[in-house]
């Protein structure tokens, strides 16, 4: 009932910045906890970062400082401006959100993900 669709991934030279972007639609009372996944070759999907409906944020500790996580709530928008990226930033990123379809009632939601790749 909730669809996410990123934009925003490509390919960056190191030092580089780029930002992701999570646009929600659908059929939804209200949105809660946001946030950014990703997933690197040959790993699991780890957190990036997340953003409560309040706006308190939630950082890993390897993008702490570079990165910074944002949303919209008139435009249901969730955006990751990422700077200094690193060879080891390369990965599908995949928003994430947590959604009641009614009051009470929720569910959380993912995208099909977007590729950043940083190389030079």
């Amino acid at each position: 009932q909730v669809q996410l669709e990123e934009s925003g991934g490509g390919l960056v030279e190191p030092g580089g910045s780029l930002t992701l972007s999570c646009a929600a639609s659908g059929k939804f009372f209200r949105l809660n906890n946001m946030g950014w996944y990703r997933q690197a070759p040959g790993k699991a999907r780890e957190l990036v970062a997340t953003i409560t409906s309040g706006g308190i944020t939630n950082y890993a500790d390897s993008v702490k400082g570079r990165f910074t996580i944002s949303r919209d709530n008139v435009k249901n928008t969730v955006s990751l401006q990422m700077n200094s990226l690193k060879y080891e930033d390369t990965a599908v990123y995949y928003c994430d959100c947590n959604a009641w379809i009614k009051f009470g009632l929720g569910y959380d939601a993912w995208g099909q993900g977007t590729q950043v790749t940083v190389s030079s």
